[in-house]
């Protein structure tokens, strides 16, 4: 189980005037917050027409963060996949992640995308700042690496 970074790593990421004011473009805080929480080199980019992909290991699981664009209509999506359908008991599995989902993920949640189980996120950039991009992309990678394993051993492969 990977530890989450500590408190210095948010505040190095906060304007130490004005919290709410965007003090660096929304890439600059991704990649800043992915190299505190990468291991081994593993993070990953890709730059397109439809925006910014990253990939990066923590833990045990995989993390992917897409940014739509600059703008404050823009989405900043962070998720990453904990288990793969079909699985048995899925009906019990599925109900302790709706319970989970009341009170255990912050902001984020457990959803499905495709085939797969996800610890999911997401955001527009309208009045974002650098500690809460930190904070979404730390909640999805800390919920997904501390339930990913349990996942697959009370609930294995159908």
């Amino acid at each position: 189980m990977t530890t989450a970074p500590a408190a210095e790593s948010f505040a190095a990421l906060q304007d130490s005037d004005e919290e709410d004011n965007m003090t660096s473009r929304p890439v600059e805080v991704i990649e800043t917050v992915i190299s505190s929480l990468e291991q081994e080199g593993s993070a990953m980019v890709n730059h397109s027409d439809d925006g910014y992909l990253w990939k990066f290991k923590y833990g045990s699981v995989d993390v992917f963060v897409q940014l739509s664009g600059e703008t404050d209509e823009d989405t900043l999506t962070v998720w990453s996949p904990v288990h793969k359908l079909p699985v048995q008991n899925e009906p019990e599995m599925m109900r302790k992640l709706l319970e989970m989902n009341c009170g255990n993920t912050f902001e984020a949640c457990f959803g499905l995308l495709d085939d797969s189980i996800v610890v999911f996120s997401a955001r527009t950039l309208m009045d974002i700042n650098p500690s809460e991009i930190s904070r979404l992309m730390t909640i999805v990678a800390s919920i997904a690496d501390d339930n990913d394993e349990e996942l697959l051993k009370n609930y294995p492969a159908a």
